[in-house]
């Protein structure tokens, strides 16, 4: 595919996102008609439409697709950075890396501020992918093996996230739910407490395209071309983590979208590294925005976590892509 194509396949995806968070702005347990929808976004008065349209279901989806494009560049340069086909945020332990101390602080820190917890997982997030890299003999080994040291490193995080949830209360329940992954509540406010920290992510990736191309080569054959491998693995470690970290404190874990996107992204054979991360973004973007507005409208008026839609699209194509043998990544055996 050419650039050309790219940018239309880009621009595709794009618009079939911005579809369906116009779509999700009619749905919800006051149903608001197309052109209710119009007069509210480009007229808007203080009224009941404006108010649902405004400050509930349009910074809500942009939040799911801002979350969406994060994670799914964030399992680009996980999978890159390994040159292995099955690292996502979830498997490498990144997302229950960032959620056991963000649960940790929201039960026995409580005066810690919010503002910080982006941080929190941050730093719980490069422990836990850090360790999960050791077990894996640093990602470069069989994809199973990574999978095996995430799955270990993430559930002995989880027994302690729900060791922790004992102490929750009355919290406990809304602890649950957001344990599950969901956007319902989200405001312009959480929107931009977690843009900045997609942006990095993003920005950052594009960026290093070039770096990350040449992570496609085994190691000997990328120092052989300039690159330091001692400097930009942290680099992209911490590009690939800092998504997470900003999407957890607002949505909790969402699964999959890092593993199914970047994959669906290469399916589409886009022209280089720059497109691919462009077109894996995008998809991230569409299919977390597609779960949320699922996981609110199919059961009006209650809702399902958005995590519980996402891990239904993605485990079946997680057991498809071992079944079909496609774990090779760029050439490398698996």
């Amino acid at each position: 595919m050419d650039a050309r194509k790219s940018s239309i396949a880009i621009g595709l995806v794009v618009a079939t996102t911005l579809l369906v968070i116009a779509a999700g702005l009619m749905p919800g347990a006051r149903t608001l008609s197309f052109d209710a929808v119009l007069r509210a976004l480009f007229n808007p008065d203080g009224k009941i439409e404006s108010i649902l349209v405004w400050t509930l279901r349009l910074p809500r989806s942009l939040a799911a697709a801002t979350a969406g494009a994060g994670l799914a560049v964030s399992g680009y340069l996980l999978q890159s950075l390994t040159r292995n086909p099955l690292a996502d945020p979830g498997i490498t332990g990144v997302t229950a890396g960032a959620i056991a101390p963000i649960v940790t602080c929201f039960v026995f820190l409580p005066w810690v501020s919010g503002l910080y917890y982006p941080l929190v997982g941050l730093a719980g997030g490069l422990a836990a992918a850090s360790v999960t890299f050791w077990v894996a003999r640093g990602g470069n080994s069989h994809p199973l093996h990574l999978a095996l040291g995430g799955v270990s490193v993430s559930l002995f995080l989880g027994a302690i996230t729900i060791y922790v949830l004992l102490f929750a209360g009355p919290q406990s329940t809304a602890l649950l739910f957001w344990l599950a992954g969901g956007f319902a509540g989200r405001t312009w406010v959480n929107l931009s407490q977690m843009l900045p920290w997609v942006l990095i992510g993003v920005l950052g990736a594009l960026v290093c395209h070039r770096v990350i191309a040449m992570f496609a080569l085994d190691d000997h054959s990328a120092a052989a071309m300039g690159v330091q491998l001692t400097v930009w693995k942290p680099v992209l470690l911490l590009l690939g983590v800092c998504p997470v970290a900003g999407v957890a404190p607002v949505a909790g874990p969402v699964a999959f979208v890092g593993l199914a996107a970047p994959h669906i992204a290469r399916l589409l054979r886009p022209r280089g590294t720059v497109w691919e991360i462009g077109l894996a973004a995008a998809i991230g973007a569409l299919i977390v925005t597609a779960a949320d507005l699922i996981a609110r409208t199919v059961a009006i008026p209650k809702e399902l976590p958005v995590g519980i839609v996402t891990a239904l699209i993605g485990g079946p194509l997680f057991v498809y892509l071992i079944q079909r043998g496609r774990l090779d990544f760029k050439g490398q055996g698996a």
